[in-house]
């Protein structure tokens, strides 16, 4: 029986850690994009270019050549 809690603690903590990491990590690219997407210096094509360049960064970090596709519900939708 304490095994049992035991595993369920460390599966939780690690189940945390691993929620943690990408909660840092999807506030790490969203800062990047907004970023570059106010940046004064550059022009509304610079500034496109520069969250491109931050997918395509994305993409060769984590080898994906491709983005599997998502349907979002459209925005004020229910």
């Amino acid at each position: 029986m304490a095994t049992t809690a035991l595993n369920h603690d460390l599966v939780r903590a690690i189940a945390e850690e691993m929620a943690n990491g990408v909660q840092t990590a999807v506030d790490s690219w969203m800062m990047e994009i907004e970023l570059a997407l106010t940046d004064t210096h550059l022009t509304t094509l610079g500034r496109l270019n520069a969250v491109k360049e931050i997918v395509e960064n994305y993409k060769h970090l984590t080898g994906q050549a491709h983005l599997s596709c998502r349907v979002l519900p459209a925005v004020g939708s229910s």
